[in-house]
């Protein structure tokens, strides 16, 4: 975990923070990305600098022009493929010596890892001569290629992943026993070798080309922003600005975890980073075990739609809709539907402070404004990022500026100055943290080439489109099912690339039905169905059965993670209602929309949140009853569905209903009502 430059600012006591250690514990039981081995000595040396010498590649190929997409994806899949076999173990719960020491079998995979990185820049002027010919080398090289990747991804990003991936490798070889639209004629050993290694349509294909380039630069950024001890401010900012409100905890828990979502690419990371700060501050204050472990899930999981970085997916996001978008496009469309997520939480919470009587932070524990807002010029290269994507800056040259910035903001003050150790430690830190991006990405790859080569993509749309009976709200609705499904226990970047693959294309291809055969995509429709997806798949990570979020802020709560993740989808209910406004109500995506519609569609739906919030809760200025309650989910509902008349009856219902609380409120509640 890297080291936090910034220190608690006139707190009077830590709420009982976890140790390093044990969040180190509970990211290695629910984070495969954190259960590395505890080496020492050479190897420990040999790792770091093997890390660093990745971040340098990098850093190298981001400044100076990168290498034709060949060479330059090998290389970088050589680079983590090797580290992972040295850092992650191959069994989970491996402890002592197991722990620390490098069995001899994982020095062979590593050095085999070097192999097949290498195998292009050494061969890259034969292999493009007899291009679509495999000889007996490229068939070992191949094999050994989607074998490791295999294996480095199920240590170092777990199982879902990767049985997903090699049941895709399956699917390709015995297309043949697939009945009705899933059948096709498969393919023998060579074809697939070829698709998977020799062209970019597998696992040297767009997923990992993104991770080699914008995700990597990006991941850089988000470590030297940690090293100035960012993480801790965003803490401490939250606590000044929102901790003497109604439910105070909880609202710092939001405010703060949506802050962390800029810079972290991991749900679980940010529970766990974020949680063991404002869980024991919930509990404290007398929210439940796992009220207090679903807020922070369910935030932390919304740091994953938040732009500017959106868990890196926004990067493969414009590769893979294309057609001329720009990044820009996916922060500024993704914007408004985060905003409205974290507003549907903040709602919840409320209410469910009001409920039990919970008030703010005690005074003497807020830290004093103006000593944080002296800070404030810590959030500049985030800031920084946006100006330049504004002005029309590439995005990765945008984020090497960002690393700059942060370095140079850091000075400013010498309790977060980065020193030469901080800035090498945070080269290997984001090396580290890309280890499981690439492996992630290169699975993903196998994906993406079976869906090319076999057509299953256009298949699947088809059957989920003659399933719902041409039904829009049906179609959405079994996509939505596909991807909680495909997105349970897959990283964001991953998660995002095998639902825009499998899933996204049943949306557009019913969105597509009324245009003339061979019509273009539109962006509107496009970037609607892939952020609907991208939702759902990460919402998967506080569903339960498979809610890696909510149970590891059961670990840090103490909570029971079931319950703990009923709690956190409950309180994210707003996700799984924003992804269908904006497919049918584009304009939350500030795409071909004028400013007001923008206020009208956010009004109603801010009004809608507030009467389903209420509902889900059951208090409003007073307690609710069940007929309360089901009216004021139905009038929530009609005031998000666009639709002329269901805004003018949801309006009606919800006047309704406030007055009436608003009438009740002194006679049934003497708690304190001011609003937050």
């Amino acid at each position: 975990m890297a080291e936090n430059k910034n220190q608690h600012l006139d707190r009077p006591e830590d709420f009982e923070q976890l140790s390093a250690e044990e969040q180190q514990e509970i990211l290695q039981k629910y984070d495969p990305e954190s259960n590395t081995r505890d080496l020492k000595g050479v190897m420990l040396k040999v790792v770091f600098f093997g890390l660093l010498a990745f971040s340098l590649f990098q850093l190298y190929t981001a400044i100076f022009g990168q290498f034709t997409a060949y060479l330059q994806r090998s290389i970088h899949l050589g680079f983590a493929l090797s580290l992972i076999f040295l850092l992650f173990p191959a069994i989970k719960k491996a402890k002592g010596e197991k722990r620390n020491k490098i069995p001899w079998y994982d020095y062979v995979l590593s050095g085999l890892s070097i192999v097949v990185g290498a195998y292009w820049p050494i061969m890259y002027d034969e292999l493009v001569f007899r291009i679509g010919n495999v000889t007996t080398p490229d068939l070992i090289v191949g094999v050994l290629a989607i074998v490791l990747t295999l294996e480095a991804t199920r240590r170092a990003v777990g199982l879902p992943i990767t049985i997903i991936s090699s049941v895709f490798l399956f699917y390709a070889f015995f297309g043949r026993i697939f009945p009705g639209f899933l059948g096709h004629r498969g393919q023998d050993l060579d074809n697939i070798v070829q698709l998977m290694f020799f062209t970019s349509d597998g696992i040297l294909g767009t997923p990992i080309g993104v991770s080699a380039t914008f995700i990597f630069v990006f991941l850089l950024f988000g470590a030297f922003l940690v090293k100035t001890g960012l993480g801790q401010y965003f803490n401490d900012l939250a606590v000044a600005f929102a901790g003497h409100l109604i439910g105070g905890p909880a609202k710092v828990a939001i405010f703060s975890s949506a802050l962390q979502g800029t810079i972290s690419g991991s749900s679980v990371a940010n529970v766990v980073t974020s949680g063991s700060y404002t869980i024991p501050m919930m509990k404290k204050m007398g929210y439940k075990k796992e009220f207090a472990g679903g807020v922070e899930a369910a935030a932390s999981t919304g740091g994953q739609i938040m732009p500017p970085i959106m868990g890196a997916a926004a990067f493969l996001m414009v590769e893979f809709i294309g057609g001329g978008i720009e990044y820009w496009d996916i922060a500024k469309a993704a914007a408004i539907p985060a905003l409205l997520y974290f507003t549907g939480i903040w709602i919840m919470t409320h209410f469910e402070a009001k409920r039990v009587g919970l008030k703010g932070l005690p005074k003497e524990e807020i830290p004093n404004r103006k000593e944080i807002l002296k800070k404030i010029y810590l959030l500049a290269p985030i800031f920084g990022i946006i100006v330049f994507l504004l002005m029309g800056i590439p995005t990765m040259q945008a984020a090497l500026y960002g690393i700059l910035l942060t370095i140079i903001v850091s000075w400013f003050d010498k309790n977060t100055r980065l020193n030469f150790k901080d800035m090498i430690e945070a080269l290997v830190d984001g090396a580290r943290t890309a280890l499981a991006v690439a492996a992630a990405t290169a699975a993903a790859g196998i994906i993406v080439g079976v869906v090319v080569k076999t057509g299953l993509g256009l298949s699947l749309a088809n059957g989920l489109v003659s399933a719902s009976g041409g039904s829009i709200l049906l179609t959405l609705f079994f996509t939505m099912i596909a991807a909680i499904v495909l997105g349970m226990g897959s990283p964001t970047t991953a998660n995002y690339v095998i639902t825009s693959t499998i899933a996204a294309p049943a949306i557009i291809t019913l969105l597509m039905l009324d245009m003339p055969d061979g019509a273009s995509v539109p962006l509107v429709i496009a970037l609607s169905a892939h952020l609907f997806v991208f939702y759902f798949g990460i919402i998967a990570d506080i569903t339960p059965p498979v809610a890696l979020a909510a149970f590891a802020a059961a670990g840090v709560s103490g909570g029971d993670p079931i319950k703990t993740g009923i709690t956190s989808a409950k309180l994210a209910i707003a996700a799984f209602i924003i992804p269908y406004m904006f497919v049918l109500s584009p304009e939350l995506l500030m795409i071909d929309t004028t400013v007001p519609q923008l206020i009208w569609v956010l009004f109603t739906a801010l009004s809608g949140m507030i009467a389903i919030g209420a509902g889900m809760i059951g208090f409003w200025y007073t307690k609710m009853s069940w007929i309360e309650r089901i009216l004021a989910v139905i009038a929530g509902l009609l005031l998000i569905y666009p639709e002329g008349i269901s805004d003018i009856v949801g309006l009606v219902m919800f006047a309704a209903l406030f007055a009436f609380q608003f009438l009740r409120r002194n006679k049934d509640n003497p708690i304190n009502t001011a609003t937050a």
